[in-house]
């Protein structure tokens, strides 16, 4: 395997807006995929992109309708609703912000240098989660999702985003936490 690349963990969303019972986009299963998001984590040293969903400063096309109907959440991104929870501190990760629902875009594939594999996690799998795997995979990353590391809006909207992204193998791989952590350890510092 020398001269591969090892790959990146991408964490989507593991913030307050998601993780906080009480706010209107709270996840109900985020603690489960906090948990199995928080052990890969571990695993993957500084090759780590945590990502955060914020608002834009001033909404325009079809956000702006999107954010008449979530008046909430139209805050600056340096409000708490946009902070990571604490199991996700930023340390010698990557963070990446965007407004947008998708994380990946070719600044993000900057930051992640020659990566050609993403393992992915986080919330919401039918929405950011799916969103970002599907640009991944069209730019030719491979992408394999820890799907019990993700929580969706619902546990059926989980299942069906995990069905819709597997129809895209082999560009991308719904996998576990398990089979990531027992495949090939990743270097610490790469």
């Amino acid at each position: 395997m020398s001269g591969e690349v090892a790959p990146w963990l991408v964490v989507v969303d593991m913030q307050r807006i998601f993780g906080q019972p009480g706010s209107d986009w709270f996840t109900p299963d985020f603690a489960s995929a906090s948990t199995g998001a928080a052990r890969l984590r571990e695993a993957f040293g500084s090759r780590v992109a945590l990502t955060r969903f914020v608002a834009p400063e001033t909404p325009a096309g079809a956000w702006v309708p999107y954010y008449e109907d979530w008046p909430f959440a139209l805050v600056p991104d340096s409000d708490p609703l946009y902070e990571l929870m604490p199991d996700f501190p930023v340390r010698d990760a990557t963070v990446i912000i965007r407004s947008t629902f998708g994380k990946w875009d070719a600044e993000t594939a900057a930051a992640l240098g020659d990566t050609t594999e993403i393992v992915l996690c986080g919330v919401s799998t039918d929405c950011c989660v799916l969103s970002t795997a599907l640009a991944a995979a069209d730019s030719g990353v491979r992408v394999r999702i820890a799907a019990d590391a993700c929580a969706g809006a619902t546990e059926t909207d989980h299942r069906r985003a995990l069905e819709v992204m597997a129809l895209y193998a082999p560009l991308i791989e719904i996998t576990t936490v398990a089979e990531v952590l027992s495949g090939t350890p990743i270097p610490a510092h790469q």
